[in-house]
């Protein structure tokens, strides 16, 4: 169980700073190791990292592989409760947030715009994507969404979501540096001739 989860966040740092199959690599192991811990869970937030890292990589089909293993995988997880207290954190939101992460990096758009929805409406509660636990993920999955919309040509829901983003981070103060909105403020200089996009970008800047 250890070994396994310690590779798994290894792998996180590696595919985050440039090395997405030394990232490949890591999750495989963990995935050598994943049916000594006896969670399917554990086995479905290995996949959903696998995931990540073949997304990075650019390999569409290796990360499509992963995310249909990862959500598969899931139908077996047990409560989580009942779980190992290592994935305390991990539901079927968590995955849908991680495989719409993936679907963004390799240019599929409405593909990421499908998952990240599906991460706040699954049937309960338990399984829903809990923001309000995670802070960070809670900014950065809107603003994920918001790059999507915009890459899909709805600039109304790009703005509107991105605001939502700069709200969950705390405000522009905690915002400013976050490379995430970074990026999706320079996506959206590119259409500062339209008005929300504007007010945003200036908003942004001078708060």
């Amino acid at each position: 169980m250890v070994a396994a989860n310690t590779l798994a966040f290894w792998a996180i740092q590696h595919y985050s700073t440039g090395d997405p199959l030394g990232a490949v690599d890591l999750v495989e192991a963990a995935l050598s190791q994943a049916p000594k811990t006896g969670s399917a869970r554990m086995t479905s937030m290995l996949h959903a990292r696998a995931c990540r890292a073949h997304a990075r990589a650019g390999d569409t089909r290796a990360a499509d592989r992963s995310a249909n293993a990862a959500l598969n995988a899931y139908e077996n997880a047990a409560p989580i409760d009942d779980d190992l207290p290592c994935v305390y954190w991990y539901n079927l939101g968590e995955a849908h947030q991680l495989i719409g992460s993936s679907a963004l990096n390799l240019g599929n758009p409405k593909r990421a715009v499908v998952h990240f929805l599906e991460a706040s409406a699954v049937h309960t509660s338990q399984e829903a994507y809990n923001g309000d636990a995670f802070p960070r993920g809670h900014a950065i999955y809107p603003a994920r969404l918001a790059e999507a919309h915009l890459s899909l040509g709805d600039v109304d829901a790009a703005v509107a979501t991105a605001h939502d983003a700069v709200d969950r981070m705390g405000g522009v103060t905690s915002a400013r540096g976050t490379s995430t909105l970074e990026d999706l403020r320079k996506k959206l200089a590119r259409r500062r001739g339209i008005p929300a996009v504007a007010d945003f970008l200036d908003y942004t800047d001078t708060e």
